[in-house]
């Protein structure tokens, strides 16, 4: 079984930077395309970042020149490095791998971490 453990959200005030963690963890074969999605009140959940095995990135254009995406393969942990935070930046933002063991292949999602953007 595989699981993934977020952490670093919080509040933080308006142009005011956060990192955000997600661990991987159990009975992992290999990890492909790591991402961050977020999810506002009222809003569906949508991609934020994304980052491959061969480390290309790919972001919404919302983010884009304040996040950074990056993973550290030897951890099993992909990062999100947030500048310039707005308050519509303001969500719970959830990790997903896409894993194999050595019996399957599936996306597994994180418990989730409140981002707060508030002066």
């Amino acid at each position: 079984q595989v699981q993934l453990v977020e952490s670093g959200g919080g509040l933080v005030q308006p142009g005011g930077s956060l990192r955000l963690s997600c661990a991987a963890s159990g009975s992992i074969y290999s990890i492909y395309t790591m991402g961050w999605y977020r999810q506002a009140p009222g809003k569906q959940r949508e991609l934020v970042a994304a980052i491959s095995t061969g480390g290309i990135t790919n972001y919404a254009n919302s983010v884009k020149g304040r996040f950074t995406i990056s993973r550290d393969n030897a951890k099993n942990t992909v990062y999100l490095q947030m500048n310039s935070l707005k308050p519509e930046d303001t969500a719970v933002y959830y990790c997903r791998f896409d894993i194999s063991t050595h019996t399957s292949r599936g996306e597994v999602w994180g418990q989730g971490t409140l981002v707060t953007v508030s002066s």
